[in-house]
């Protein structure tokens, strides 16, 4: 018998290549014609970064880290810190506290829209509260007391000081004057 090419059909032919063998062919032609045509160097190049926005607004910020006359912060939301610099106003010592105690700082953007710290932000209450000065001054109109446990140091209007404890020490390196018009020992 022979077939209507004129072959004999018990004769074997030439066979088709396996489906296996020209589906890799076949599927890379297919994914090519998906893909965006671009040349080598294209597809090396990075997009740039965004721009960080502008700051708009007064704001808070978490400071990461603190220098001289600027700190690094950053601001709720924001996935990387910032640079800011100190206002003139604003003391390094103060925002060197904050940095320490865990505070936050209030930021404002400047003409440029670049972020300047103005001040701290104080949200909770000291464990310790320090300070320090050339000179420090604490006056009270009426009186002014100072307490802790059972001791105590008032000090009144009219010129009255009172000091209790249970007990009370006092030392002087050089001279130690008592002057009163009346002293009464027990």
């Amino acid at each position: 018998m022979s077939s209507s090419d004129g072959r004999d059909p018990a004769t074997p032919g030439p066979t088709a290549a396996p489906a296996e063998e020209a589906a890799p062919d076949a599927t890379v032609s297919t994914l090519e014609t998906f893909l965006p045509q671009s040349s080598p160097t294209q597809r090396a190049a990075a997009p740039p970064p965004a721009p960080t926005p502008a700051l708009g607004g007064l704001r808070t910020a978490r400071l990461m880290m603190v220098a001289r006359n600027e700190a690094e912060i950053l601001f709720a939301g924001d996935h990387a810190p910032r640079r800011a610099r100190l206002d003139a106003d604003v003391d390094h010592e103060v925002v060197q506290e904050a940095f320490e105690t865990g505070d936050r700082v209030l930021v404002e953007p400047d003409e440029a829209g670049e972020p300047v710290i103005v001040g701290v932000v104080r949200a909770r209450k000291p464990d310790t509260l320090k300070i320090s000065a050339r000179k420090v001054e604490i006056e009270g109109d009426e009186e002014v007391l100072f307490r802790s446990g059972r001791g105590a140091m008032r000090i009144r209007e009219d010129g009255d000081v009172e000091l209790v404890g249970s007990r009370i020490s006092a030392a002087s390196r050089g001279l130690f004057r008592l002057v009163g018009r009346m002293l009464r020992l027990n």
